[in-house]
C-alpha cells in the first residue's frame, strides 16, 4: 500500500457536510482520503487534490469530479484560482511524510535504511539533506536541531558534524548516524528520529509552508467552511491549534473594550481527536497523530 490514511473516516466525517460542495485534499499521497471524500460527494461535488511528489501522480483517480494538482500546497490559493475556484466548502491536510516516502529507502527519510542524504518531498528542488548537513554553518545547524528537533544537545551535535565534515563529506544516512554511536542503544530510535525530523523540516520548509497553507485555507473557505488538519508532532500541532483559536501563530489578537476578539474559526471539539488503539495496532504510524477541526467564522 502506497499510504495507509490516518483517521480516515473521522476526518472525512468532519470535512464533508455538503455533498454538492467543493473540497480540497492538500496531501493526496496514495489517494486514500481523496477517494473517501469522493464517495461522499454527489455528481455536483468537486474535489481538488494537491501533491508535490511526482510518485503520487501515479495514484490519480479517474473521476470527472476530481482534479489532481502537482504542486506544493503553499500554492493552494493561486492554483485553485487557475481553475476558477475562489471559494471552497472544506480543506483537509494530512501532514508529514507518507508511508511510501518512508518505505522508499533511497528517499532518505527513514532511520532504518542506509540511503543518500536526501529527504526531499519534491525531488526537483535543489536543497536536500546532504546540502544542509555538509554546507550549513555550525550555528545554523544548531538552530535547526534545537527548534525543529527539540534536541537539548543541539550545539554539541552541530559542532561534531562540522568537525567531521572537514575531513570527509557526510553522504548517507548511515554516515550521519555513525557520528553519534555514543548514544545509548535504548535512546537511539528517539534521538535519530528527532535528528532526521529536524533536517527534513529544514529541507522542505515544512513549518513555513504549513503557515502559508493555513492562512490561504482561511481565505478561500466559505463562511461555515471546514478546515481539518492531521499533524504528527508538537511543532505542527501547536501552529494548527493557535491558528484555529485566533487566526495567528504568535502574539495575541486585538480585543475590544470588553476583552473579546474576532475568532477565525469555531472549534468542532475543544481537544484534538486521536486514533483509537485499534487503528494504532493496525497502523503504527498513526500513534502520534492529532486531528483538529475548525469551522470558519461567518
Amino acid at each position: 500500500m502506497y499510504h495507509n490514511p490516518v483517521l480516515l473516516k473521522q476526518s472525512v466525517d468532519d470535512l464533508v457536510i455538503n455533498p454538492d460542495g467543493v473540497y480540497v485534499d492538500c496531501t493526496f499521497g496514495g489517494g486514500g482520503h481523496s477517494r473517501e471524500i469522493l464517495s461522499r460527494l454527489s455528481e455536483k461535488g468537486r474535489l481538488y487534490s494537491f501533491d508535490q511528489d511526482l510518485d503520487a501522480l501515479n495514484n490519480t483517480i479517474e473521476d470527472e469530479r476530481f482534479t489532481l494538482i502537482n504542486q506544493n500546497f503553499r500554492f493552494l490559493e493561486n492554483s485553485l484560482l487557475m481553475y476558477g475556484v475562489d471559494g471552497v466548502d472544506g480543506v483537509l491536510a494530512d501532514l508529514g511524510v507518507s508511508s511510501h516516502q518512508f518505505d522508499e529507502a533511497d528517499r532518505g527519510f527513514s532511520i532504518r535504511s542506509n540511503a543518500p542524504l536526501d529527504m526531499r518531498m519534491n525531488v526537483l528542488q535543489s536543497l536536500d539533506a546532504k546540502k544542509v548537513i555538509n554546507e550549513y554553518e555550525e550555528e545554523e545547524l544548531a538552530d535547526i536541531f534545537y527548534h525543529y528537533g527539540e534536541l537539548r544537545e543541539a550545539r554539541k551535535l552541530a559542532r561534531e558534524i562540522v568537525h567531521h565534515r572537514k575531513t570527509k563529506r557526510i553522504e548517507t544516512t548511515e554516515d550521519l548516524k555513525q557520528l553519534f554511536t555514543y548514544i545509548p542503544p535504548h535512546k537511539q530510535n528517539k534521538f535519530f528520529a528527532q535528528v532526521f525530523q529536524a533536517v527534513r523540516i529544514e529541507v522542505n520548509q515544512e513549518l513555513e509552508v504549513l503557515k502559508e497553507m493555513l492562512m490561504q485555507a482561511h481565505r478561500i473557505l466559505k463562511p461555515e467552511g471546514r478546515l481539518v488538519v492531521i499533524s504528527y508532532h508538537s511543532l505542527e500541532d501547536r501552529l494548527v491549534k493557535r491558528f484555529l483559536k485566533n487566526g495567528m501563530f504568535e502574539g495575541e489578537p486585538e480585543r475590544d473594550i470588553y476583552g473579546n476578539y474576532q475568532k477565525a474559526f469555531e472549534l468542532v471539539k475543544s481537544k484534538a481527536t486521536v486514533p483509537t488503539d485499534e487503528e494504532i495496532k493496525e497502523n503504527s504510524r498513526a500513534r502520534s497523530a492529532k486531528m483538529r477541526v475548525g469551522i470558519k467564522a461567518g
